[in-house]
Formats: C-alpha cells, structure tokens, sequence
C-alpha cells in the first residue's frame, strides 16, 4: 500500500512539473473546456476593475508580475477581469501577456477619464471609435535660453517606420486605433440601458501624463479630437492590434476641468455596470453566430 501511495505522489509530481514547463498550459485548458476564446476585460485600479470581477461564475485568480487576472463565466461564457495597473508600460505588458496566455476573442479596456470635452459631463461614457496616444511628441527645435513651446510640439508616429521615428518625417503624423465594429455595435446596442448619463461615441487619448492645464487640455481636444484623456487604452490598443485581437476601449468621465465637472470617484462602478450590458450583449451575439 505505502509503495502504491508513492508511486502515485511520484506521478502527481511529475504532471505537475510537465505542466509547469508547458507555456501553452492555459490555452491546452481552454481548448479542452470547450474551445471557447474569453472576452478580456481591463481595468487599471482595483476599483475600476474589481466590481466586474464581483460578477462573475466560478472565478479563480491568477498572478503574472504585478497584474492580477480573474478568470470566471458569464453567462456560461468565459470572461477574464485583469487588474492591470496604471500606465501605458504597465497596460502594455498586461495585454501582451493577456493575449499569449489566454488568446482572448476580444479586449475591452474601461475605466474612469478626465474630459475635454466641454459639452460632456461627469457620468458620460466615451465609447472609443479611435483611440491614440498624446504622449508621443516631438519637440520643435530651440536653442539654450529659447524657452518651450508646448503648442508647436509635433505628434510622433512609432509606428510607422523600422528606422528612427524621431527622424523620419513620414512618422510625424497621429496614430488612432481604430475601435472594433463588432464591439462598438454591441455597446450602442444597449446604451439605452445606461441611465446616468449619455453614451457618445469619440475619440480616447492616453499617455502617462496628468493633464490639468485647460489650455492644454483644449489644445488636445482641437489638434487630436480627444474626448477624454486617460492612461492606458492607446497602449492595449497598440498591443492588441500587434496580434489581430479586436478592441475597444470604454471610458467614463470621472471629471472634467473644461466645464467645471468635479471628480466623482462612483463613476468607476458606473461604467463596469455599463460594460458589463455590452458584454452580456457581445456573448449573446457570439452565440448567435
């Protein structure tokens, strides 16, 4: 009996080092449980992502780095929550590491925003038909003593060459990413559902930078067609485009210094309730199909 019972801890040990070195460990499971691609929802800040998390079936939570991933079923549908973090470096390795170990359907990445728009208010939701990054910026050229011109700052396209986009005038130029069509149609499907505000399609801007500067803030919003202003989506966005996985990101305004709208911190529970109806909807379609 003893040397059974060793023999099968023996076994028990070397599945679970096989399954440790299988870095496709996570997709081998998917496949097995169905075959059913989950729908990625993200969200910077535990209160920006943990409500949704909340509402899932059966969730288990997984760690990779500083980014906590919960892994449930809505609607019997797979949904994974990931806590990302705030930034456009944090985002970016979220979603990297998202879309190899996971291989989601589709990414939706939402949470709280400031606005520059003056006719949105605090509790409107900004679905991105594009969004881009307001933080890759080329200076113009000034000698010592010269001063800064932020408003003579040129956008920087990385994107667009394999040399140096700082050079290449080709690549000075706006970057938008465009939102996926499937995603948009799901979510202006149910906006009627959403009640404490109105919900608009435009343009999101992200960057690791704090925007409290009306003039600036105005500036964005004329030169770029910035809605809202947060920092993370351009960089799922740009990510999730590197794969071929569709996107769209799904931002509230939490404030808005361009109208006097003052930050209202329940606005992030708010947009997870929305998101939420425009994922029970996009289920509902890919089960349609």
């Amino acid at each position: 009996m003893k040397k059974k019972l060793a023999s099968l801890a023996a076994i028990a040990a070397l599945s679970v080092s096989m399954l440790a070195g299988c870095s496709s460990e996570t997709k081998f499971v998917t496949e097995a449980e169905g075959a059913q691609k989950p729908i990625l929802i993200q969200g910077p800040m535990p209160i920006e992502a943990e409500k949704f998390a909340q509402r899932l079936d059966n969730v288990k939570v997984e760690k990779s780095g500083n980014f906590i991933f919960y892994k449930g079923k809505l609607d019997k549908y797979p949904v994974i929550v990931a806590k990302t973090g705030k930034g456009m470096e944090n985002t970016a390795a979220a979603t990297a590491i998202a879309i190899e170990k996971y291989d989601p359907a589709a990414i939706i990445n939402q949470g709280t925003s400031g606005g520059h728009d003056p006719s949105l208010n605090v509790y409107d939701i900004v679905l991105g038909e594009r969004t881009v990054n307001i933080g890759s910026l080329k200076t113009g050229h000034l000698e010592a003593g010269e001063g800064i011109d932020p408003t003579n700052w040129i956008p920087m396209d990385l994107m667009a060459s394999e040399g140096s986009a700082g050079e290449d005038p080709n690549a000075e130029k706006i970057r938008y990413y465009e939102g996926d069509e499937n995603l948009l149609a799901a979510a202006n499907a149910v906006k009627d559902k959403y009640t404490k505000g109105k919900v608009v399609e435009g343009t999101i801007g992200s960057a690791d930078v704090w925007n409290n500067e009306v003039d600036r803030i105005n500036w964005f919003h004329e030169n770029y067609g910035t809605s809202v202003e947060e920092m993370e989506g351009a960089a799922a966005a740009q990510i999730a485009g590197a794969y071929d996985v569709p996107f769209l990101g799904i931002r509230i305004l939490s404030n808005n210094k361009t109208n006097g709208g003052q930050y209202d911190p329940n606005t992030a529970a708010a947009n997870q309730d929305y998101v939420y109806e425009v994922v029970k909807q996009y289920i509902s379609e890919i089960k349609g199909k």
